[in-house]
């Protein structure tokens, strides 16, 4: 194809947005409401799954260790805790510092201390973090089997719950936004018909006088194309705004998310660019091979 017909099929789809304004005005207020919606699920879920990965880290295992053992046995067993892997942190948690812990956050158990004396009954201890808590069962088994283990403590029911949380987020977020892609899809290919039904006839006249297939759909390749980019810089800004009003609003409700752990959301800056490349691509995919869609029984002449 020359460079000149190429230049002229362009020209033509843009000509054509602004020929059809009002179905072209539709389908971008179209696209638009649908990139938001699918734009909104992926950074929702991107949220979710930054705040589980907060809660998981702050998991922590407490390893006690029997009483009279070495202080030379305590530190090998520190060096091979560290050197386990899928164990992200070790701490040694020793038992005075445990007693007096205790005694600080038990301030009207004075009697009962006293009878205890200035010796700690609590055992040493180590205190640990799983980098991945898929894989806590397997790790702990591996550090049971450590000499001069009395006990370990581990939240089992908090890794069931987050990690089972975490799977149904992840398929449902999945569903949902394959779903939207699907139904945003169909809207505009249906929004499109109407707007080629009404150059239905041009069309056959360019059939009769010999345009090919591809001659005829690229302008309206291109008009689709357009309207995606643009839909597509629509639904950025709107959720450039939107986005921060709302992180703003819920960062403020600081107590509910300290309780969990959570320090805060991820900023808006930091997915910008993903979320405007997100946003182009998409919309540019769906609107141009829709509006082609729409084209097929119209070239068959």
């Amino acid at each position: 194809m020359r460079l000149s017909s190429v230049g002229y099929l362009f020209r033509q789809g843009v000509r054509n947005i602004w020929h059809n304004r009002i179905m072209s005005v539709a389908s971008f207020c179209i696209l638009t409401v649908s990139l938001l919606l699918i734009g909104f699920t992926v950074l929702f879920s991107a949220n979710v799954n930054m705040i589980l990965s907060s809660v998981e880290d702050k998991n922590e295992v407490i390893i006690y260790i029997k009483d009279n053992t070495s202080n030379e046995d305590i530190v090998v067993l520190g060096d091979k805790l560290r050197g386990t892997a899928n164990v992200s942190e070790v701490n040694f948690y020793s038992k005075e510092q445990a007693f007096a812990d205790i005694k600080k956050n038990m301030t009207d158990a004075e009697e009962i201390f006293s009878y205890l004396g200035d010796e700690s009954p609590l055992p040493d201890a180590y205190r640990i973090r799983i980098a991945d808590i898929d894989n806590m069962s397997a790790t702990l088994m591996a550090i049971n089997g450590y000499e001069n283990i009395e006990k370990v403590k581990a939240p089992y029911d908090f890794v069931n719950v987050l990690t089972g949380l975490n799977s149904v987020i992840t398929i449902v977020s999945a569903v949902i936004l394959a779903a939207l892609i699907v139904v945003s899809f169909v809207i505009i290919s249906n929004t499109t018909r109407a707007s080629v039904d009404m150059r239905k006839r041009e069309i056959t006249i360019m059939r009769f006088v010999g345009a090919t297939k591809t001659f005829i759909k690229i302008p309206f390749f291109i008009e689709g194309l357009v309207m995606g980019i643009l839909a597509g810089a629509a639904a950025y800004v709107l959720t450039w705004l939107g986005y921060d009003s709302l992180i703003s609003i819920l960062s403020s409700e600081t107590t509910l998310f300290a309780a969990m752990g959570v320090s805060g959301f991820i900023p808006f800056s930091r997915l910008a660019l993903y979320t405007l490349a997100g946003y182009v691509a998409v919309g540019a995919v769906i609107s141009s091979i829709g509006t082609v869609f729409s084209t097929r029984k119209y070239v068959k002449v």
